[in-house]
């Protein structure tokens, strides 16, 4: 025990986790205002320049502790073994891509709903997980059943299911991270 130490094993994990804690504890400080003014992301003009800021933030805020914990649940369980195959760099990557892109197409298809939370991260961060194991010319079972699983049960709670979550962010937070996971492997 005397050379025990704490080490920083993921920093973009952690410091994701760190940045979505803290805009948490803003919006309950502002009674929401925060999450409304730069934490989620909806149809707004576009002459405004947080419109365009809000396409990539809205990752970070979430509608409460419930919320946070499920997402950052699994983000601290599989960032740090993606950060460590692909880089703090591509991970990143992964997260602007998400983010840009669910806040893309939540402005553009779904002109009365708000967008909040790192969900779409969560299913990228679990497809791409599928992919670790990946080798060229080869397609793990693991990586058909996480998307069938995953995803499906994605697809059929957006068709049958009425609730207040973003069926479509994961389904493309899915996508993204099995693109990615595959363009990432391929290369090496």
């Amino acid at each position: 025990m005397k050379n025990f130490k704490i080490t920083m094993n993921a920093p973009v994990t952690i410091g994701f986790a760190a940045i979505c804690f803290a805009v948490l504890v803003l919006n309950f400080i502002t009674a929401g205002k925060s999450n409304q003014l730069l934490f989620m992301t909806y149809r707004s003009s576009l002459t405004n320049p947080l419109t365009y800021l809000r396409l990539f933030t809205h990752v970070f805020g979430h509608s409460g502790w419930q919320h946070f914990i499920g997402n950052m649940g699994y983000i601290l369980l599989l960032g740090p073994m993606l950060e460590e195959k692909y880089g703090d760099r591509n991970m990143i990557m992964v997260i602007a891509i998400v983010a840009l892109a669910t806040g893309l197409i939540n402005f553009l298809f779904f002109k009365n709903i708000a967008l909040c939370g790192a969900s779409g991260v969560v299913f990228a961060f679990i497809l791409l997980t599928s992919f670790t194991s990946f080798k060229s010319g080869e397609i793990p079972i693991t990586v058909i059943l996480v998307a069938v699983i995953f995803l499906g049960q994605q697809v059929l709670e957006g068709l049958f299911v009425s609730n207040n979550v973003s069926n479509l962010s994961h389904i493309i937070g899915g996508i993204i991270g099995s693109v990615v996971g595959y363009s990432l492997n391929i290369r090496s």
